[in-house]
C-alpha cells in the first residue's frame, strides 16, 4: 500500500513537472486526483490562512475609521447600521482567536460613542445641532439607527468593558436603554405590532428589518433578565415569517405590503441574510424552554436547507437567489458562511450535510478580499423593489460597507468550525467526519476506523 501511494504521489508530481498531454494516459497517470481549474479555493481550509484574511481587514476598517472625537467620517461611518454589524463581527473575532486588535477596535469606538454622547445630548436640549452620524447615537429615529450598534454594545459588555471601570460601563449602558428603548417603544409597527416602515408604500415590512430590530430584543432579554424580551423576539420572528416566508422555496421575500392583495416574492441575497442571521442571533439566547424556540430552528433549519441548494458551484450565492442571471455577491455569501459554520458548531444541524457548503462558502468569502483587505462584490445599499432589474443592477462597490462585519463574523466562525469538526479531503473532496482522520492519504474508507 505504501509503495502504491508513492507511485500515485510521483505520477502526480510528474504531471506537474510537464508530462505532456500526448503521454498522460489511463495507465501511467491516476487522472482522477489531477487537480482541478477551481476559480476559487477548494479543500480544508488552514486557520493560519482564515486568520490571515481576517488581519488584512480589520488592518484595512481600522484605518478607513478614525476614532475622532468630532465623528469625522473616514471612509466608513461609526454610527451606522453597517458598522453595528462590523463591531459584532470583530466581537466574533476576538472571541475567536483571543487577539486583543479585535477587542481594542471595538473598544475604542463605543468608548468614544458612549463619552460623547452627553455632550450630544446637552448640544440637543440646548437647542443646537449636531451631525446625522451623533445624532444616531442620542436620538435616533429608525431601526437602522439602533439596532445593530446596539447590540454589539451589549455583547461588549459581557467581554470588551471591565466590570472595574464602572463610569464607562455606565456610560453604554445608557446608549443600551436609548437604544433598545427606541425599538422596544418608538419603532413603527402594524397593528398587530410587527416592525413596520410607511416608505416605499404605507405599512410595508422589509425583511431587513428582522436582524434591524429583533437580535437586539432578544439580547436585551439576555442582558436584563426580562422574559418579555425573549417573548417579544421570539413574537417577531413568527410574525415576519407569516408574511415574508416563501415555503416552495424555503426562502423570504424582500418586501410585504400590507394594502396588497397578491405579494411579489423577489429573494434578494442580503435581505435573507439578515433573516437567517437574525435566526441565529435569537436562537443564541432565547431559553431552552421558550415555547416558540422549536418553531424558530425549524424555520432555521428550513431556510439552511434552501439555501444549499442554490448555491454557486464557486461558493457565492447570487444577488437574487433564485436567479442564476444576476451576479455573484459577497456580503449575502459572508453572512451565509457564517450562520451555516454557525448552526453546525451549534449542533443545530449536520456537518456532515452542511459543512462543505459552508467551507466553500468561506472560499468565495476569502477570494472576495483584495491585497488592501478591501471586500469587493458587495451591493450598495438597497431599498425594495417588485421588479428583477432593481436588483439586478444594483452596483457594487469596495466602500460599501455591508460587506465587512459579515467577512469578519465569517472568518470567526469558520475558525470555530476548523478547531471543533473534522473536515478531511477524501478522493478530492470535502467530508466532515465525526473524528480526527490521522492520513493524507488521497483517498481513504472509513467505518470508525481508517483502511486505505
Amino acid at each position: 500500500m505504501k509503495l502504491k501511494f508513492q507511485f500515485l504521489l510521483f505520477a502526480l508530481s510528474a504531471s506537474a513537472a510537464g508530462i505532456n498531454a500526448q503521454q498522460i494516459n489511463d495507465s501511467n497517470t491516476p487522472l482522477h486526483l489531477m487537480k482541478p481549474a477551481y476559480r476559487v479555493g477548494y479543500g480544508v481550509s488552514t486557520a493560519e490562512s482564515v486568520k490571515l484574511t481576517m488581519d488584512r481587514v480589520l488592518r484595512y476598517i481600522d484605518s478607513e475609521t478614525p476614532c475622532d472625537p468630532e465623528l469625522k467620517q473616514g471612509g466608513f461611518r461609526l454610527t451606522s447600521y453597517e458598522w453595528g454589524v462590523t463591531y459584532s463581527g470583530v466581537l466574533a473575532a476576538f472571541d475567536a482567536t483571543g487577539d486583543e486588535a479585535y477587542r481594542d477596535y471595538v473598544y475604542t469606538r463605543h468608548k468614544l460613542l458612549a463619552e460623547m454622547a452627553p455632550e450630544y445630548i446637552k448640544t440637543l436640549k440646548q437647542g443646537g445641532k449636531i451631525s446625522v452620524n451623533a445624532r444616531r447615537v442620542v436620538d435616533p429615529h429608525a431601526l437602522d439607527d439602533a439596532g445593530a450598534v446596539c447590540c454589539s454594545m451589549i455583547k461588549a459588555m459581557g467581554s470588551v468593558f471591565k466590570t472595574s471601570d464602572k463610569s464607562l460601563r455606565k456610560l453604554v449602558d445608557d446608549r443600551i436603554r436609548n437604544y433598545s428603548d427606541y425599538i422596544m417603544n418608538k419603532e413603527y409597527r402594524l397593528a398587530d405590532g410587527t416592525f413596520a416602515r410607511i416608505r416605499p408604500q404605507k405599512n410595508t415590512v422589509w425583511l431587513d428589518d428582522m436582524f434591524m430590530g429583533i437580535p437586539t430584543v432578544a439580547y436585551m432579554g439576555k442582558y436584563t433578565g426580562d422574559a418579555k424580551y425573549f417573548d417579544e423576539a421570539a413574537r417577531q420572528v413568527l410574525q415576519f415569517a407569516e408574511r415574508m416566508w416563501v415555503p416552495e422555496k424555503n426562502l423570504f421575500r424582500h418586501g410585504w405590503v400590507e394594502s396588497m392583495q397578491e405579494h411579489p416574492a423577489f429573494h434578494w441575497g442580503r435581505a435573507n441574510g439578515w433573516a437567517i442571521l437574525t435566526m441565529c442571533e435569537v436562537l443564541d439566547v432565547l431559553p431552552a424552554d421558550n415555547p416558540k424556540r422549536g418553531d424558530i430552528l425549524s424555520l432555521l433549519q428550513k431556510h439552511l436547507k434552501g439555501l444549499a441548494a442554490l448555491q454557486h458551484h464557486d461558493g457565492f450565492w447570487h444577488q437574487l437567489l433564485d436567479r442564476n442571471d444576476t451576479y455573484l455577491e459577497s456580503s449575502a455569501t459572508a453572512i451565509y458562511a457564517y450562520c451555516f459554520a454557525h448552526a453546525i458548531n451549534k449542533g443545530w444541524v449536520d456537518a456532515k450535510v452542511y459543512g462543505p457548503v459552508a467551507q466553500l462558502a468561506w472560499h468565495a468569502v476569502e477570494a472576495s478580499v483584495n491585497e488592501k483587505g478591501q471586500v469587493e462584490n458587495v451591493c450598495v445599499g438597497t431599498g425594495m423593489g417588485f421588479d428583477p432589474a432593481f436588483y439586478a443592477y444594483r452596483p457594487v462597490h469596495v466602500m460599501a460597507a455591508h460587506g465587512y462585519g459579515p467577512v469578519l463574523w465569517a472568518g470567526a466562525e469558520m475558525l470555530n468550525l476548523l478547531k471543533n469538526q473534522h473536515p478531511k479531503t477524501n478522493d478530492s473532496a470535502v467530508w466532515f467526519y465525526d473524528n480526527e482522520i490521522p492520513t493524507d492519504a488521497p483517498i481513504f474508507n472509513y467505518d470508525g476506523s481508517i483502511r486505505f
